[in-house]
């Protein structure tokens, strides 16, 4: 790992200065700010104006705040998440055969899916409370974001070149000092790079997790999701601009104030032993080495993380590190087991909806798996195509990536909603086939999944091999097919999955398109989920995930995971 220099630009401060009162007043300001928008949530559901929405831009500041608190209580609960379930998976072999296949059912699973059987759920813990509204919408958002993420962690634990972990060896590093300091340190820039698409895979759903209709259950938070829904639903075309506005801001605000900081800090653990190609620092971590407070804190908590990552938990070589070789028999054993409890629920389940679902229906509704699948496979072949060169480029040239990271971010967040004025008036006004030109709303937001993985894999491309590769000078065809495409598969893999995934979950919001009373449908599993949400048919909504689900695993395990191993074995650097 490389060790990161403070730029010269940049005037360490000793003593308190007056950034650090601008600071305190700003930290203040932030509290006093997150206290105003979050005071409601011990209050009943039912109260006036609880789940009253104005279009009035005035209101748009409020709306704009709890929305963003919302996502990153759903971030946070994302990171927890990640280093549990991903750290398992790729820890255990046999966990692994468990948790990626549930990781697989758990991100083609839609978020109208989860809703229907989560707000139940959230809204017995805290009865008539706005709480367990807001956990609901927090829990949904958790559902765009969480499974990105522990892909990533997963892929790059998975991918740790093995002179690194001989060095960990041979330095007689514990498996709780080899996690904090050598695995997770290897997994952060690809992280933090996922962090970011996460957040704006939450804004892709944010209309759902604050309208929430399920069957006779209709639940408004405020927000800019529940604007946008009333902006739709009253066609108000200047509402969808000021929420268009407002969007914009917010993910101005938090890409200045956080991830571009976090992106310039992750660059010190890429794997390399040359000086690369490196920017200024962003002017938010220059502000913050000229004052004396948040360096202050900021120094205790690097301490304090060095101390609990230094502790010597665990027997060296073995704990939390190597992998437990399993034998044939406790193999077949644990197979078995799986297989026994997976017909013990089949069983349950064919007990419990044989008499509400019939053969034609289930026919059908695989029929439907088909043809939104067909639409999935064709606009990730149309993204990659696009978005993989474009994301090598970028990556490979930090300045640009830096111009273009807010813009990307901003047209990942963009919800599909805001499309529907456009592709609605446009489909009718020329009497196009809903079947087709709905389409590509599907892949508006989730084809930044690919983006973003293949920036993250070409700027984490070492410094040292470029300029092997430029002292050769190794150019065209060559470079493309031998180096570059080679060097991001992985970063490549992670992304197109994930973009998958995200694709069929859109497909809720791009097969069933609405503007004002004017409503377009394509014939897909994404609409008859919809449609069987809105009119609470239970059993019709869990056919439809079930085999969503089925389609994603099978579609998972002949493609993107062979080529998830392949590039594993051998294109991984060594």
């Amino acid at each position: 790992m490389k060790k990161q220099n403070i730029p010269a630009s940049v005037t360490v401060q000793s003593k308190p200065n007056i950034f650090d009162a601008i600071t305190i007043i700003c930290v203040i300001a932030l509290g006093v700010s997150i206290a105003t928008a979050t005071r409601h949530v011990i209050q009943p559901l039912n109260m006036p104006n609880a789940q009253l929405i104005h279009l009035d831009p005035i209101y748009l500041p409020g709306y704009a705040m709890r929305t963003t608190l919302r996502m990153f209580a759903a971030l946070f609960a994302s990171l927890l998440f990640t280093f549990g379930y991903a750290v398992l998976a790729a820890k255990s072999r046999k966990a692994e055969m468990l948790l990626i296949p549930v990781l697989d059912i758990l991100q083609s699973v839609p978020i109208l899916g989860f809703l229907t059987f989560t707000v139940v759920f959230f809204m017995g813990l805290f009865p008539g409370k706005i709480l367990g509204a807001e956990l609901a919408a927090i829990f949904t958002i958790f559902t765009s974001q969480a499974w990105n993420m522990a892909f990533s962690l997963y892929q790059s634990l998975k991918t740790i070149p093995p002179d690194m972990e001989e060095a960990a060896r041979c330095f007689g590093l514990t498996g709780w000092q080899r996690f904090w300091k050598l695995e997770v340190p290897f997994a952060i820039p690809g992280l933090i790079w996922n962090m970011m698409m996460s957040m704006s895979g939450g804004w892709f759903m944010i209309v759902y997790s604050e309208t929430i209709t399920v069957g006779n259950t209709n639940i408004v938070l405020p927000g800019i999701g529940s604007y946008v829904g009333m902006a739709i639903e009253q066609r108000n075309l200047a509402a969808i601009f000021y929420a268009i506005g407002a969007m914009l801001f917010v993910i101005l605000a938090y890409d200045q104030l956080l991830f571009r900081p976090l992106v310039a800090w992750s660059s010190k653990f890429r794997f390399e032993t040359t000086q690369s190609e490196t920017d200024t620092a962003p002017w938010f971590l220059r502000l913050i080495h000229k004052t004396y407070f948040i360096r202050w804190v900021m120094t205790f908590i690097g301490k304090l993380m060095h101390k609990i990552a230094n502790l010597p938990l665990g027997r060296k070589n073995n704990f939390f590190n190597e992998k437990f070789i399993a034998t044939k028999t406790s193999d077949v054993i644990y197979i078995s087991v799986l297989c026994f409890l997976g017909i013990i629920a089949g069983f349950y389940i064919y007990h419990t909806v044989h008499d509400q679902l019939t053969i034609h229906e289930i026919l059908y509704v695989i029929w439907l798996g088909f043809l939104t699948l067909l639409r999935v496979i064709s606009m990730i072949i149309l993204a990659s195509i696009i978005w993989v060169p474009a994301g090598i480029w970028l990556g490979l040239r930090p300045k640009w990536a830096k111009r273009t990271q807010v813009i990307a971010q901003f047209m990942a967040a963009f919800p599909a909603n805001l499309f529907f004025p456009f592709f609605v008036v446009g489909i009718v006004h020329f009497h196009l086939s809903s079947n087709i030109w709905l389409t590509p709303l599907m892949i508006l937001g989730t084809q930044w999944y690919i983006l973003f993985n293949v920036v993250g894999g070409a700027s984490n491309f070492p410094g040292d091999l470029r300029e092997v590769v430029n002292n050769l000078q190794i150019h065209g065809k060559l470079w493309w097919f031998k180096v570059m495409l080679p060097a991001i598969f992985p970063y490549y893999v992670t992304g197109a999955l994930t973009a998958c995934g995200g694709a069929w979950n859109a497909s809720i919001a791009a097969e069933l398109a609405s503007w004002g009373n004017t409503t377009l449908i394509a014939e897909g599993l994404g609409s008859y989920i919809a449609l069987a949400t809105e009119m609470g048919n239970t059993f019709k909504v869990g056919l439809g995930m079930v085999v969503m689900s089925a389609f994603v695993i099978l579609f998972n395990r002949i493609v993107w995971h062979p080529l998830y191993s392949f590039a594993q074995r051998r294109l991984s650097f060594i």
